[in-house]
């Protein structure tokens, strides 16, 4: 079913939830790579109400009941413990899903397809582009706050949405397996960026390995920290929430950190194709290591301040090579809207890497200088 299939039958969607009033319109909404998502306004005793609905990629989340337990979970623990800490307006600081008319967290079409129903946070903007250090304060610090407030979940563990997201080792051995492949006959189309990748393989066990020596806890992460996963008011600027939770699951802080460092530390978009104008801000990341350590730095341990500098690196490498691979694979993960798309995406992610690689020296002083 593609997009414009969905967006048919959003009405017959609209009502598996309990949404009050009456429906007014429907419209894409959002910049996501993965999922549909749509903008719902219904019209109740005169006052218009937004919602935000989405089809969860089935093809990408294999079990999308799973995923559902995990954000039902982790979004009531949120409400909990900022109700707890005395925070007034929790609804625009934590996801609120609405249930359906069965009192679920989640609908099944008669198609097979999983759908789900948040509350609209109003009042906030997102921003795919860094334009100032404040935002990637605000970004950071909010994303460190997220992973503090879950820092005491109760078991069990959440569940693994997608099985070793993170691994580095195994994306690494996936891109070669996809090289050796060759399905799309794309492998000759990515010379330069394939010996990009495999020059710099000892990169990938780094953080894998102190973990298993047991430096490095596993912890509760969101695990896709792009700068538009954080809400902002729209009038202080303030960090409000987080979203995109799909891959809240198990993992190290420091993926999140990392993320968070690919895509606010440059002032390009991920696919810009000019790569002259792609490189690493340092200011961008002195903020981005205020902010986080401000929320964060009280649950941080030793090693994981060390590797912050690396994490950066590290995951930036990894997002190139999941792009390079889904270029060579035939671009059957991410949504692509011109040939070549995800070459230019991985193009831009390995510039970035060549650019932490100049200037670590700097991120270390500026770590180091936040204490």
């Amino acid at each position: 079913m593609n997009t414009n299939e969905r967006r048919a039958d959003i009405r017959d969607v609209v009502g598996f939830f309990h949404l009050p009033g009456a429906f007014v319109s429907a419209v894409p909404f959002g910049s996501g790579h993965i999922n549909d998502t749509f903008r719902i306004t219904m019209l109740a005793q005169g006052a218009e109400a937004r919602y935000i609905i989405q089809w969860i990629n089935h093809h990408v989340f294999k079990n999308p009941a799973a995923l559902m337990a995990n954000i039902e979970r982790v979004t009531a623990h949120l409400h909990r413990k900022l109700a707890a800490a005395g925070v007034r307006d929790t609804s625009r600081r934590a996801l609120t899903l609405v249930p359906t008319r069965t009192q679920a967290s989640h609908a099944v079409d008669a198609d097979g397809n999983t759908w789900r129903c948040f509350k609209a946070i109003e009042g906030v903007r997102s921003v795919n582009q860094i334009e100032h250090p404040r935002q990637g304060y605000e970004a950071a610090r909010a994303f460190g706050e997220f992973q503090k407030l879950l820092a005491d979940l109760p078991a069990p563990r959440l569940l693994d949405t997608i099985p070793q997201f993170h691994h580095t080792r195994s994306r690494f051995d996936a891109l070669r397996a996809a090289i050796a492949a060759d399905t799309a006959h794309r492998v000759a189309r990515a010379g330069p960026e394939l010996a990009f990748v495999l020059a710099r393989e000892a990169m990938v066990d780094v953080l894998l390995a102190a973990q298993q020596r047991g430096e490095i806890p596993e912890r509760v992460t969101h695990n896709d920290t792009k700068l538009n996963n954080i809400l902002l008011d729209e009038t202080t600027g303030e960090g409000l929430c987080v979203i995109d939770l799909d891959t809240v699951m198990p993992g190290l802080a420091l993926y999140d950190f990392g993320d968070l460092c690919r895509t606010a530390t440059c002032p390009t978009a991920e696919d810009e194709q000019d790569l002259a104008k792609v490189e690493m801000l340092p200011e961008m990341f002195a903020a981005l290591v205020q902010g986080y350590l401000s929320s964060a730095g009280e649950f941080l341990c030793r090693a994981e301040r060390e590797h912050l500098v690396f994490s950066a690196r590290l995951i930036t490498l990894e997002i190139g090579i999941r792009f390079l691979m889904d270029f060579l694979q035939g671009d059957i993960y991410f949504k692509t809207h011109r040939p070549g798309h995800n070459l230019d995406r991985a193009r831009v992610q390995f510039k970035m890497v060549a650019s932490f690689e100049q200037q670590e020296k700097q991120m270390h002083a500026i770590v180091q200088a936040a204490g």
